[in-house]
């Protein structure tokens, strides 16, 4: 997967030179901008379309435009007789930092390694502190719940739903309308973050965190799949103490943007933004 780097308000020239980008890349990461929430009404707000060159605005974040993909980091001052893959690793390890303090998230930033920070994506960076806080959660077990189940069984379980019965089985006393409680893994919790786990895995072309995506989703294989609209947050009961709670914080606010087809908040002077155009 292609993937360049961009500062908010410098510019990615684009065509045939060696310095360059391709024009169908250019093209396919222009049209994904304007289509952006933030782009505003001249579709500019993401990215300016020039005829040699692509212009970040005052937009940081990861645009995905199928196998083509683009970091805009923030204009930070960083040492400037470093290398330019050493001024972006500091860029990004600072972003990170002001992005779990503004959303009181536990990261502990020492376990990336510096070829890390100089090699991926902010993304990618994302993604991998993800894995590791919902495999530290699930460690301790995945959460469960009783919730309410309504069956017809052929012995009695739980009570005996009356009006049920006697409108459904009138005619066929073998069967009894069961009403109980069932602890289960099906819950609004773990349907949210295995929402949060498919997504990432179409999303991430690391092949270490494709790798952690895929042992996550097959410990979820038997909570429900469900639409992001159809996701019950108002349900999730979690102690903010908890292990998973810094996984469910840290998930919605990075993904709420890839899990919808774009998002945008204010943070610290600047918009942060995950597109892609496969978003659904």
């Amino acid at each position: 997967m292609p993937a360049y780097t961009v500062r908010e308000w410098d510019k990615l020239a684009y065509g045939a030179g060696a310095e360059q980008i391709p024009d169908s890349h250019a093209n396919r990461l222009a049209a994904v901008a304007a289509r952006s929430a933030l782009a505003g009404r001249g579709g500019n707000g993401v990215l300016e379309h020039g005829r040699h060159a692509l212009r970040a605005r005052g937009v940081v974040g990861i645009l995905a435009a199928g196998d083509v993909s683009l970091e805009i980091l923030p204009k930070i001052d960083v040492a400037p007789d470093e290398t330019l893959d050493h001024q972006n690793a500091a860029i990004r390890k600072r972003l990170v930092h002001m992005l779990a303090v503004a959303l009181d998230l536990k990261i502990d930033l020492g376990v990336i390694t510096d070829l890390a920070w100089h090699r991926e994506t902010l993304l990618e960076i994302l993604i991998r502190i993800f894995c590791n806080k919902l495999t530290e959660a699930l460690r301790k077990g995945m959460p469960r719940r009783y919730v309410t189940r309504d069956e017809d069984l052929s012995v009695l379980r739980g009570q005996l739903d009356i009006t049920r019965q006697f409108t459904r089985h009138a005619v066929d006393p073998s069967r009894l309308a069961c009403r109980f409680d069932l602890l289960s893994e099906d819950t609004p919790l773990n349907r949210i973050m295995k929402a949060a786990v498919v997504r990432l895995a179409r999303l991430s072309r690391r092949t270490t965190n494709q790798q952690r995506l895929r042992e996550l989703a097959f410990v979820y294989a038997d909570v429900t799949e469900e639409p992001v609209s159809a996701l019950r947050w108002d349900q999730v009961v979690i102690p903010y103490q908890s292990v998973l709670a810094g996984a469910l914080r840290h998930g919605p606010a990075l993904l709420a943007g890839s899990l919808s087809d774009d998002h945008g908040r204010r943070r610290r002077g600047h918009r942060h933004a995950v597109r892609d155009e496969r978003a659904v």
